[in-house]
């Protein structure tokens, strides 16, 4: 492979973003320039929407203005609803994200025949981002109401987002610790510079498609359990582990067959991921108020086990699969959560893609066969001839 080819795009600077950095020095997650923990420490997961898109904190009028407009769209739309129930219900809940994602962008952007108007002004896309924002939690509960052979549950306007969430996947109000928990969770997933399906977004944004079909692409590079479903892949791990008396002879069986550790790693940080910390703090909290030190002696010795044989630290989706879990959610579930918060980031870089655009288009090395012909093929001398004295003339 040649030198300048750089295989996953590894070490590639391809544009700049105002969005997020990892400070090399802290080694803290910057969203817009504040460290993502004091965010989730002190923020509503609203707050940090409006931030992404808006490259400031909302004030309180803002905030209020945001939520009564996001508030239009919390319900689960019949057409949406209709939508995902014509899926089997042993697909993958993606798949049902994905639909409905489609499904109200065609609602959203019908009568708009010219593909040009469905790009979209800077603030159209904005009410476009605050539109699926709303709507995600209600499709991501009901996929999981569903499978489970229940009914949607309407939201609530008194409740805020990641309260309503809960509301609207459990039925029931839950309580302040399981909330801030879940609050934390969704702020740490919602964005991380361009990571693959953030890439994914922008690169169909740079076509100049819509804010809603970028959407609907980076949602099928997240679905990747090298991305997005490491999540679902650390639970079905505990699951397979049991308890922490399990580990070891699990871990040297997992190792022996080369098989890759779901949940520990990362191309970015080198030091350790910086959102762990926070989210394991948000589990501990959970544990304890659910009174399950099983999950944390297997969560323990399974991190000191792998991180004294091979010097590789936890990512943010080893302490969110269990805490997931712990709140009730389906192992399924886990990367839907993924989306509702991510679609956030994804969508300030559609914004950012879009106010200073140019198509995305990489070279390519090729590697093939050399040029071959047809046997008995006969060339059209014409054509040819009209290609030549095309080039003469550019001369």
């Amino acid at each position: 492979m040649s030198d300048d080819i750089r295989k996953g795009l590894v070490g590639v600077v391809a544009d700049q973003t105002a969005i997020s950095k990892v400070n090399p020095e802290t080694n803290s997650l910057l969203y817009r320039g504040y460290p993502v923990q004091e965010l989730a420490a002190t923020q509503p997961f609203e707050a940090v929407a409006y931030l992404l898109w808006n490259g400031e904190l909302p004030t309180p009028e803002q905030a209020a203005t945001q939520a009564a407009e996001g508030r239009r769209y919390r319900a689960l739309a019949p057409e949406v609803k209709a939508a995902i129930d014509q899926l089997p219900l042993d697909g993958h809940p993606m798949d049902e994200v994905r639909t409905a994602v489609s499904v109200i962008g065609s609602l959203d952007l019908a009568g708009e025949t010219s593909v040009l108007e469905a790009v979209g002004t800077v603030e159209q896309n904005k009410a476009r981002s605050l539109r699926l924002f709303a709507a995600l939690p209600a499709i991501v509960a009901y996929g999981q109401r569903r499978r489970r052979g229940l009914d949607a549950v309407p939201p609530r306007e008194d409740l805020g987002y990641s309260a309503n969430f809960l509301w609207m996947t459990f039925g029931e109000e839950a309580p302040d610790v399981v909330v801030d928990a879940f609050n934390r969770s969704m702020i740490l997933y919602a964005e991380h510079s361009f990571n693959a399906s953030t890439f994914t977004a922008r690169v169909i944004t740079s076509t100049l498609s819509d804010l809603y079909s970028a959407v609907v692409g980076a949602i099928g590079a997240l679905k990747g359990p090298l991305h997005g479903g490491a999540n679902e892949a650390v639970l079905h791990i505990f699951d397979e582990i049991g308890t922490a008396e399990n580990v070891v002879p699990w871990l040297d069986q997992a190792l022996a067959e080369k098989r890759k550790i779901m949940g520990f790693g990362h191309r970015v940080y080198k030091r350790g991921d910086s959102r762990v910390p926070t989210m394991k703090a948000a589990l501990d909290t959970l544990i304890e108020y659910y009174d399950r030190p099983d999950v944390a002696a297997l969560y323990d010795t399974l991190e000191a086990q792998f991180v004294a044989r091979k010097g590789i630290y936890p990512n943010l989706d080893y302490p969110s699969g269990p805490a997931y879990n712990l709140l009730g959610f389906d192992t399924l579930t886990f990367t839907p959560l993924f989306v509702a918060s991510r679609v956030t980031g994804w969508t300030a870089h559609i914004l950012e893609q879009q106010a200073s655009n140019a198509l995305i288009r990489p070279l390519s090395a090729y590697n093939g066969v050399a040029e071959r012909h047809i046997d008995g093929y006969v060339a059209d001398t014409a054509a040819i001839n009209v290609a030549e004295r095309a080039e003469e003339a550019a001369d």
